[in-house]
């Protein structure tokens, strides 16, 4: 089976058609139930190749998220202090016991 260039013009049939929002199954089923097993192994490794470039996206983003806006700790005490600064500094209806 031949294995498609990432430029050929099914690769980029494909690439365009998971474009698509909310996409499902069904917006590929005629295309994998009416094609030759060699089209339907192209298809999805060209869908596997989208979804591993999403994924790299989100990570470089969540990379940068996290180096200019620090962890999760450092987020909620930003947020903790910016409330104590905006409501005061009371017991915020807490009691010790």
């Amino acid at each position: 089976m031949r294995l498609w260039d990432k430029n050929s013009k099914e690769a980029l049939f494909v690439r365009k058609l998971g474009k698509k929002d909310k996409l499902s199954y069904e917006d590929f089923r005629e295309f994998i139930d009416t094609r030759p097993a060699g089209t339907v192994a192209n298809i999805l490794i060209s869908l596997i190749h989208q979804a591993n470039w999403l994924l790299d996206q989100q990570l470089h983003r969540l990379e940068k998220d996290f180096l200019e806006q620090g962890g999760l700790r450092e987020r909620m005490t930003r947020a903790r202090l910016a409330y104590r600064s905006k409501h005061g500094s009371g017991d915020y209806g807490v009691s010790a016991r």
